[in-house]
């Protein structure tokens, strides 16, 4: 490195600075406030490795440019990379699920076919088996996907294929089943899987009461574009969870209905548009 070069590349970068002082400060702000934010989100993300990265990052590209005299250009550079960074952190979760969502839909097809004329009878089924669990205070959480669950979370229960009935949920979530602590998945009309483990949500904003049931619910809706149902094994509460977070608790049997409606008949009149 001819560091008398770069002597006089700071010098000439100090004569330009006297002559436009407000724009540097101006930049010189907005960088600050950027750096500021992008920091502290990854920090409240628990992203240290990020941090220690990103830092870096800033840090090599204004060394860089400075020495190609573009102290312009190494502030656009460093910005689009703050920016990019706190896009990214803000929002790695609904990457990652529309990311899962078009791969799963690419390699399986979609959604299995569901057999049109049955689609009230099942939704009633899975009502009744909820409210009965819940009047009973048995624990349950069924996942209604669209084919696009990570294999590992299916590899993780069995594989049971059975159709949808009340007294089938009801035997899977007995207290006394071999997979009644873990999940069940439904796809189509169909009992897909059972005793599956998902992954469980971590963040520390969670009520410290809050059981394993829910937060596995709110972990696996946050990865993938599924809806959980959750009946709670203290109190026989039901709740509907979507998007990693719960959309309604105390459910009811027209809560349940809406739900289960919108992942039944939404992709099908769709379809019939177009």
């Amino acid at each position: 490195m001819d560091w008398n070069s770069y002597y006089e590349k700071l010098e000439a970068f100090a004569e330009g600075f006297t002559g436009n002082v407000l724009s540097y400060v101006l930049e010189f702000l907005l960088f600050a406030v950027l750096f500021y934010y992008v920091f502290k989100v990854l920090q409240i993300n628990k992203s240290n490795s990020f941090i220690a990265i990103f830092s870096t990052a800033v840090v090599w590209c204004g060394f860089s440019f400075s020495l190609s005299n573009n102290i312009s250009s190494a502030f656009l550079l460093i910005v689009i990379i703050m920016l990019a960074t706190l896009i990214f952190t803000m929002y790695n979760t609904e990457i990652k699920r529309q990311l899962l969502d078009a791969k799963m839909n690419k390699s399986k097809g979609g959604r299995p076919r569901v057999d049109l004329s049955g689609i009230n009878v099942v939704i009633e089924e899975v009502i009744k088996a909820v409210q009965n669990m819940s009047k009973n205070d048995v624990g349950a959480l069924i996942v209604l996907s669209d084919d696009n669950l990570p294999e590992g979370i299916i590899e993780s229960g069995t594989v049971v294929n059975a159709d949808i009935t009340a007294q089938m949920i009801e035997a899977v979530f007995y207290p006394k089943a071999p997979l009644h602590d873990g999940a069940m998945v439904v796809e189509g009309n169909k009992i897909y899987a059972a005793g599956c483990f998902l992954p469980i949500a971590q963040s520390d904003n969670l009520p410290k009461e809050m059981g394993s049931r829910h937060r596995a619910a709110l972990g696996v809706t946050a990865v993938a574009s599924v809806t959980a149902i959750v009946v709670s094994e203290e109190t026989g509460i039901i709740s509907i969870v979507k998007n990693g977070a719960i959309r309604k608790k105390y459910a009811d049997a027209n809560d349940l209905r809406n739900a289960l409606s919108d992942y039944y008949w939404s992709d099908i009149t769709a379809e019939a548009k177009e």
